[in-house]
C-alpha cells in the first residue's frame, strides 16, 4: 500500500515512537477509524497499549456508561439522574453490543476487589492508617 509522502512520514514516525511495525500502526489506526465511523460520537484515548473508546461530550469511557446503565437499570433513569443524553447512552449501548468482551473486561477490571488486586499487584500498597 502506498501513502502520500506526508502520511508515510507520519506513520513511520509513529512506528518508531511506539516501537511497532508500520503495518501494525496502520492496522491500529484503521481499526479505530472504522469504529469511529461505525459509531459516530465515539473517540479513542489512552496510551498506545491501552487505547479505550469514550463517548465524546460525556468525559466517560464507554465501559463507564455501560456499568452505570447496568446499575441504573434503564436509559431513562440514567438520563434523569446524570448529565448524559439519551443519544450518548445509545451510542455506548450499541458499541457494547458490538464489542461485548472488550466492555465486559473493562467493567470486570474496575470492579475487581481489593484482595484480588493485591494478589495481582502485591507491590502496591493501599493507604496507610
Amino acid at each position: 500500500m502506498r501513502f502520500p509522502a506526508a502520511t508515510d512520514r507520519a506513520v513511520t514516525e509513529e512506528a518508531r515512537r511506539t516501537r511497532r511495525s508500520k503495518g501494525a500502526v496502520v492496522a491500529a489506526l484503521t481499526e479505530e477509524a472504522l469504529r469511529c465511523r461505525r459509531f459516530p460520537g465515539i473517540a479513542f484515548r489512552g496510551d498506545d497499549a491501552r487505547r479505550r473508546p469514550w463517548v465524546i461530550g460525556s468525559g466517560l469511557d464507554i465501559w463507564e456508561i455501560a456499568q452505570m446503565l447496568d446499575e441504573f437499570g434503564s436509559v431513562e433513569a440514567l438520563v434523569a439522574d446524570t448529565h448524559l443524553t439519551e443519544h450518548q447512552i445509545r451510542i455506548a449501548q450499541a458499541y457494547r453490543t458490538s464489542n461485548p468482551e472488550e466492555i465486559s473486561e473493562a467493567i470486570a477490571e474496575n470492579t475487581r476487589s481489593a484482595g484480588a488486586s493485591a494478589g495481582l499487584y502485591p507491590f502496591v500498597q493501599g493507604p496507610q492508617a
